[in-house]
């Protein structure tokens, strides 16, 4: 803090000018850790506090660059209890270095409520950019990137993945996935299932890593390949999917697959369709699929 002094005729008044703190979202490499950014690697040298999502995976991190700072856990199961703290530092004047364990926080990592938090209460929120498992993805896919939707982990279980797909099914943007090594392979076939054994794909595993793989085909040969290649299931995997072609031309897809979810639950599945198609001026009989996905998959 610099004080400033302002003379007057009787006497010097001392004014202090308070600093707020900012708060940095640093990317930090998926893999290689020769794609930290100089930039970055500055914000975490200088930050007051580095806020992290496994203390232990970036204390490792930090000394592999030769960084000493102080680490304070942020993940899903604390975040909302940090904040007040993590606001009362922004208020004395820090600097907190927010950080995932690999790539760019927020995306399918914690960080939302800090940002959200921290934008409301005023306080400077800078993007330090860099790696992303996302956009690393789409860069080899060969899959059209002009539009493109990131829906992150699908869920666990068997019934609510399928149902999950199953309202994606007709999304004409490429999909871009994460999925545990584990449960790639039965994802893979529920995609085959609900998108068609031809809509084409790509798996990438361990990017920017010594063991790193493009899988590159149909759906139904990736599920096949899933099954007989030892390497497939294994290490971190970003899952890019071919979008669906255009079949209701200016129709906007969101808003039909919302009238169909609401109006499947109330009406029989004729009149929910052709209510959704006349409000979204979908063809009915893509609306009357969709209502009928909905009542033989979606968990009630």
């Amino acid at each position: 803090m610099k004080p400033l002094r302002r003379t007057g005729r009787r006497r010097d008044t001392i004014i202090v000018v308070k600093s707020r703190g900012r708060l940095q979202v640093v990317a930090t490499p998926i893999g290689n850790l020769n794609d930290l950014s100089a930039r970055a690697r500055e914000a975490l040298q200088e930050a007051d506090l580095i806020a992290a999502e496994d203390t232990r995976h970036t204390l490792a991190l930090l000394q592999a660059m030769g960084i000493s700072r102080p680490l304070l856990s942020l993940h899903s199961h604390n975040e909302a209890q940090r904040i007040p703290e993590l606001l009362a530092r922004l208020e004395a004047g820090e600097t907190i270095a927010l950080v995932s364990d690999a790539g760019t926080p927020l995306l399918s990592d914690p960080g939302f409520e800090l940002v959200r938090d921290a934008a409301r209460a005023g306080y400077e929120v800078h993007a330090i950019p860099g790696p992303s498992a996302i956009t690393a993805a789409l860069a080899v896919a060969g899959l059209p990137t002009t539009r493109f939707c990131f829906e992150g982990f699908l869920p666990a279980r068997d019934g609510e993945r399928r149902a999950r797909l199953a309202l994606l099914a007709n999304e004409t943007r490429t999909l871009v996935f994460f999925e545990a090594p584990h449960r790639v392979a039965p994802m893979l076939c529920d995609l085959a299932a609900e998108f068609g054994a031809g809509r084409r794909a790509v798996v990438a595993r361990e990017m920017t890593k010594t063991h790193e793989t493009t899988y590159r085909g149909t759906l139904s040969e990736l599920a096949a390949l899933a099954g007989e290649e030892p390497n497939f299931q294994r290490g971190e995997i970003t899952v890019v999917v071919e979008g669906a072609a255009e079949r209701n031309a200016g129709v906007d897809l969101a808003l039909l697959h919302q009238a169909v979810d609401l109006l499947a639950k109330e009406l029989p599945a004729a009149r929910a369709a052709s209510i959704a198609a006349k409000l979204t001026g979908a063809k009915r009989s893509d609306a009357y699929e969709l209502v009928m996905r909905a009542r033989n998959k979606v968990p009630t």
